[in-house]
């Protein structure tokens, strides 16, 4: 199993796991905002590790894992807001921050390790 194989499954089963949250905080707490918020930059982490192996180029490539990268911090955000404000209980954030924790430090280092082969 390559990297981009082991990213692309973690981001794809975390957003699986997000949007049944999404769903419960818009039918249950009728919470619409944070929720689509919540649920476009987490789907948007999968979606832009797609565009950045697809691209066409290592310049391309750094762009989308660099997109990727910061929709799974505004996702981290938008998480702890809504844990903080009890909208999501703190057993389930935390595990859904655990998990993201895992996709950000994932792509933290192939960002350092694509910024040092590019100064080299």
């Amino acid at each position: 199993m390559t990297y981009t194989d082991i990213v692309q499954e973690k981001a794809f089963q975390f957003s699986l796991n997000l949007i049944p949250v999404c769903i419960r905080l818009s039918n249950e707490k009728k919470e619409f905002v944070l929720s689509k918020q919540l649920l476009k930059s987490s789907t948007s982490i999968g979606a832009n590790l797609e565009e950045a192996i697809g691209g066409f180029s290592k310049k391309d490539f750094h762009y989308k894992i660099s997109i990727s990268y910061k929709e799974a911090r505004e996702t981290r955000y938008w998480l702890k807001l809504l844990v903080a404000s009890d909208l999501i209980n703190m057993e389930d954030g935390n595990l859904l921050l655990d998990e993201l924790e895992e996709i950000l430090k994932i792509l933290g280092r192939t960002i350092i390790t694509l910024n040092q082969n590019n100064s080299a």
